[in-house]
């Protein structure tokens, strides 16, 4: 750290030779001017210290007694939207190695039976993971009778280990015994 002698004025250390003395305001500039129109607008915190040091200012003449140039705010901005755009590309490939190997899943329908009620119709069908992780499907049942697939279900299954084959029953309040759901599963 440096530091200056008493005599020296912080602002004009290094900026000014010793024996110069600051220009002083022309006596034709208004009183307000010469008062200095920056020392009564809008102020902000100092970055540093928390002094109070006008808007276009980051530091106070204490916390930057070289009178160094601040960062402009398109730079601090870029910093933050790049930093932001990295976490985000972090975080999608965490989630993409995190479900990885899971899938895809391949379904049949096996068996359709009369429901607890009339109306509703119970599907048994197989789900296997034909991936290297183990992971949970999702499964969607539909009536093939039904051409605007108004008549859907969406079924979740349990943890599939890699290699293996559940069966789940399934109860609709639509579509027949007679006739098999269609069925797709997707994983993540």
């Amino acid at each position: 750290m440096v530091t200056f002698p008493a005599s020296m004025a912080p602002s004009t250390a290094m900026t000014e030779p010793a024996g110069h003395a600051p220009p002083t305001p022309s006596a034709s500039l208004p009183a307000a001017a010469s008062a200095g129109a920056a020392a009564t607008g809008p102020k902000h915190p100092c970055a540093r210290c928390g002094a109070p040091v006008p808007l276009d200012v980051g530091l106070c003449e204490r916390c930057n007694p070289l009178g160094l140039k601040d960062s402009a705010s398109s730079q601090v901005h870029g910093t933050v939207f790049l930093a932001v755009g990295i976490a985000v590309l972090g975080l999608a490939v965490a989630a993409r190695m995190a479900v990885s190997g899971i899938g895809p899943f391949q379904a049949a329908v096996t068996a359709m039976k009369p429901g607890s009620s009339p109306s509703s119709v119970v599907a048994t069908f197989d789900v296997t993971n034909h991936g290297t992780a183990a992971g949970s499907a999702t499964c969607r049942l539909t009536d093939p009778g039904d051409r605007g697939a108004i008549h859907a279900e969406v079924v979740y299954t349990p943890r599939i280990a890699p290699g293996q084959t559940i069966t789940l029953d399934h109860e609709t309040p639509f579509g027949s015994a007679d006739q098999p759901f269609d069925i797709e599963c997707h994983g993540p």
